[in-house]
């Protein structure tokens, strides 16, 4: 495994309890960087912090439970994250939820509307909190993890297909809006990984994802993890409100 320099560098990352987000916080762990996860789900939260304060020993890892379509709840752990670390240097939106599987007219309305709000929103609210700090300190990364439905539209899927859209929409505005200030916003785009996000789909939305991959395979965590984190560190010097694919040859621009 290659080593990404982020040393001296604190990330924020969403979602961070469990999937790509905890495998995005171990690798910038054992890259060098600090690390604050955020999270609903305060039980699983707690013993993954728990986890990771006791492997490295040698960094500062905060977590703070937050639920992202809250304003007041996103602001709070952004104080939180500055007053622990001391600065936000990278912002990893990773969080996100499926709302299940349906066709568009069966799909209830409160359900769309949830998944529009976390998967979208929630990014939002994370970066108007965050780029502030980052202003001030004249440097940022910011990296959405968005989906390979978010350029295709997953049938069945028509509210997380559009949500992920959408998060490739700002991360296009938010990085021009950013590209002379030291700040880049990009994004991924990824197949489906085998996480616990399988739980919420129908073994024939799993089945359709995977006859779509070339590779014949889902993603691992940790490859997305290289990506995200490479998009977040100092080499990534001249790409913002970019695009970048891991979805295994499945992309089809």
């Amino acid at each position: 495994m290659n080593r990404i320099d982020l040393a001296q560098r604190t990330v924020v990352v969403t979602g961070g309890a469990r999937g790509i987000g905890l495998a995005v916080a171990e690798r910038a762990l054992q890259s060098g960087a600090d690390v604050a996860l955020w999270d609903v789900d305060g039980e699983r939260l707690s013993r993954t912090a728990a986890d990771l304060k006791a492997a490295y020993k040698e960094r500062t890892v905060s977590d703070a439970v937050v639920e992202l379509t809250d304003e007041a709840s996103v602001d709070a752990a952004a104080q939180k994250a500055v007053a622990a670390h001391g600065k936000i240097d990278m912002l990893v939106n990773n969080a996100g939820i499926t709302g299940g599987n349906g066709t568009t007219w069966e799909l209830a309305p409160d359900v769309w509307r949830r998944v529009i709000d976390v998967n979208l929103i929630g990014p939002y609210l994370t970066c108007r909190a965050v780029v502030p700090h980052m202003l001030k300190a004249g440097y940022g990364r910011i990296v959405n993890v968005a989906s390979i439905a978010g350029k295709e539209g997953n049938p069945n899927a028509s509210h997380y297909s559009a949500s992920k859209a959408g998060l490739i929409g700002l991360t296009k505005s938010l990085g021009k809006e950013l590209a002379g200030k030291n700040i880049l916003v990009n994004a991924v785009t990824p197949a489906a990984a085998k996480t616990e996000i399988f739980d919420s789909m129908s073994q024939q939305h799993i089945d359709y994802m995977l006859s779509k991959i070339p590779m014949n395979r889902f993603l691992m965590p940790q490859e997305a993890a290289s990506l995200i984190l490479w998009l977040s560190s100092e080499d990534c010097a001249f790409s913002t409100g970019a695009v970048f694919d891991l979805s295994g040859g499945r992309a089809t621009y």
